[in-house]
């Protein structure tokens, strides 16, 4: 049997590693876990020129072996040949920014020095080139005495060269000596002040227009109002833009649950295909739009560079609540979802700021919630304009994310002061170039996402769903009761209600928590179902959840509904994930506590003061 050959690559973060991993594996990546640590990584096969496979390795980003953050840790353990259960690397790929040489060669001498087969991907050079830069790989190579192949991985040049090398790599992975692969060490130090003079024949004037976009968008006054008004227009996008799609699906839905109506015979399948299925799966399906343009502007400020950039302006807003720039990244990345939110709290060198990161990390508002807002939205809030090219229902949208991120952090100061106290840690971070994105780019992220959203859909809505129906269908109603008071569901509902009433919720409100659990957007599609299921009116019973809900529920208790989704931790996952990132219960058993314990609050808080305004 022959052995598992293995690659490694490894660089600075924001040397396109990623991409590299992805072009070259053809993203066949799987993840896996490394056991007994809290930190992924990807792996996948790279076809060598020969036909042989090798697994190619994607560690985590690093400045230095000399770890600062559990994800360095991974990175220095794994190349060293420490981390158990893991094989050494037999060859080492170096990524290198082509355009940031001078910093990168940092961590690159650091790998150098180990003497192992290594060869370096000079990644990016048609940003190099852009920015007025002229490289010579091979004198590169000379300097640093291992191979040095040209490549852009997001447009797949130079791959094979690169396969070639590492082919080469493999090749001489057993011999004792490396010295066609490695110089000594005082020859590759005494070379490394010669790196700059043999590997760049010139250099222009650089980042003139960059500059001058920075110098407006990094301002301390000017760059925060950009980035609110930013998403002030994604989130009216998300309704002006999502309306007439979201219309047809809604419209398909009810086209296809008019059709089984009229095909089938009343009974079990009918009934299970238009309460269960098309009531309760289809009410999240037809949100999908919505899903897809958040996204959209997601994709794009992070391919555009300016990601990084609002993570820049957000630093002087995290220190105030003793946290630093770092964890914005994972808390930006929580409006995606939270569980990689939390994961890559890694990156995070501070274990106090890290740990609040995660605990405050559910309260971003995640893609999940969408669906929960724009029903509730769309059912109570009128579609007016409050200005020009400001609708209310927008404003909402926005006042409520805006709501959760104020929260995370009031919460985050107090943890900082009582149970995570500490100073707030340094922030350092490269910002990447500006690029257009590339609509392939786009397209594909979209595509990915849209297929996560549909995916869970047809699993974790549909099981839930299905689930919640049989309950809410079984056992039937006697003449005269309800189906909800008859069904085992509303015996559930029973047993909530009366914690729940007192901040305005109704029965069918309170059943619906229980499901949310799973995963929040089921909230939408519980409560769909609900009513189909006990609706008495026919007119009311072919309607559309929001219309539902426009027809029985109170503008107070709406809002307080809305108020309850802000903060409470409606996803299991999430907690299990959380469980998993600080190795126990203890904090995720608080993080719930106080998660629920604010909607509690916050939902009667909005329900009564509602209430007493006479809305």
């Amino acid at each position: 049997m022959s052995r598992k050959r293995t690659a490694a690559l490894v660089g600075n973060p924001n040397s396109g590693k990623s991409a590299l991993f992805n072009a070259l594996t053809g993203a066949r990546q799987k993840i896996a876990n490394y056991p007994g640590v809290t930190v992924e990584r990807k792996a996948g096969r790279l076809t060598l020129p020969s036909g042989e496979p090798v697994e190619l390795i994607d560690l985590p980003g690093s400045y230095s072996f000399d770890a600062a953050s559990p994800d360095e840790e991974v990175t220095r353990k794994v190349v060293h040949g420490e981390f158990e259960g893991e094989p050494l690397p037999e060859v080492i790929v170096l990524v290198l920014d082509a355009a940031n040489l001078e910093q990168h060669l940092v961590f690159a001498q650091e790998v150098l020095e180990l003497g192992r087969p290594t060869v370096v991907a000079l990644n990016m050079v048609d940003l190099a080139e852009r920015d007025g830069l002229t490289l010579d790989p091979a004198a590169l190579s000379e300097a640093l005495g291992v191979p040095v192949v040209p490549t852009v991985a997001v447009r797949r040049k130079g791959l094979a060269d690169l396969s070639a090398a590492i082919a080469e790599a493999e090749s001489h992975a057993d011999e004792e000596a490396h010295k066609r692969w490695h110089l000594t060490l005082p020859e590759r130090r005494l070379s490394a002040k010669h790196i700059a003079r043999a590997a760049i024949l010139s250099k222009s004037t650089r980042h003139t227009i960059e500059n001058g976009i920075d110098r407006v968008l990094l301002n301390p006054w000017i760059g925060p109002v950009i980035l609110l008004g930013l998403l002030f227009v994604i989130f009216q996008a998300v309704f002006a833009w999502a309306t007439p799609f979201a219309d047809a699906l809604e419209a398909g839905v009810g086209a296809i649950s008019g059709l089984v109506t009229d095909t089938l015979p009343p009974g079990f399948a009918r009934d299970f295909l238009t309460e269960g299925v098309l009531a309760g799966v289809g009410s999240v399906v037809v949100f999908l739009p919505q899903i897809v343009i958040l996204f959209f502007f997601i994709l794009v400020m992070e391919a555009s560079g300016y990601m990084a950039r609002a993570a820049f302006l957000m630093d002087r807003l995290m220190a105030g609540v003793g946290l630093s720039g770092k964890s914005f990244i994972p808390l930006l990345s929580s409006f995606a979802c939270a569980i990689p939110g939390i994961m890559a709290t890694r990156s995070i060198p501070d274990p106090k700021d890290r740990l609040t990161t995660i605990l405050i990390a559910p309260m971003m508002t995640c893609s999940a919630r969408l669906p929960v807002y724009a029903v509730i939205i769309a059912a109570v809030i009128p579609q007016t304009s409050v200005g020009p090219g400001i609708g209310l229902q927008g404003l909402v949208l926005f006042a409520l994310y805006i709501a959760g991120i104020l929260g995370a952090m009031v919460v985050a100061l107090v943890l900082r002061k009582t149970v995570t106290s500490g100073a707030a840690s340094g922030f350092i971070m490269e910002l990447p170039r500006y690029q257009l994105p590339r609509i392939k780019d786009l397209a594909i992220g979209l595509w990915q996402r849209a297929w996560v959203f549909l995916r869970r859909a047809g699993t974790i809505i549909f099981t839930v769903t299905i689930v919640l129906w049989l309950m809410l269908s079984f056992p039937k109603a006697q003449e005269g009761e309800s189906q909800m008071d008859a069904s085992v569901a509303g015996r559930i509902a029973d047993g909530l209600h009366p914690v729940l009433e007192p901040i305005g919720f109704n029965r069918e409100m309170s059943l619906a928590l229980v499901p949310a659990m799973a995963a929040r957007e089921v909230a939408v599609s519980a409560l769909a179902t609900t009513y189909a299921v006990d609706a008495e009116d026919e007119d009311l019973a072919a309607s559309g959840v929001t219309d539902k809900i426009a027809a029985l529920w109170s503008l107070p208790t709406a809002l307080a509904f809305l108020a309850w989704f802000v903060f409470a931790p409606q996803c299991i996952s999430t907690i299990a994930v959380a469980r998993r990132e600080t190795n126990g219960w203890k904090w995720p058993a608080f993080m719930v506590g106080y998660l629920f314990a604010l909607a509690y609050v916050f939902a009667g808080l909005t329900f009564w003061i509602a209430t007493a305004l006479g809305l």
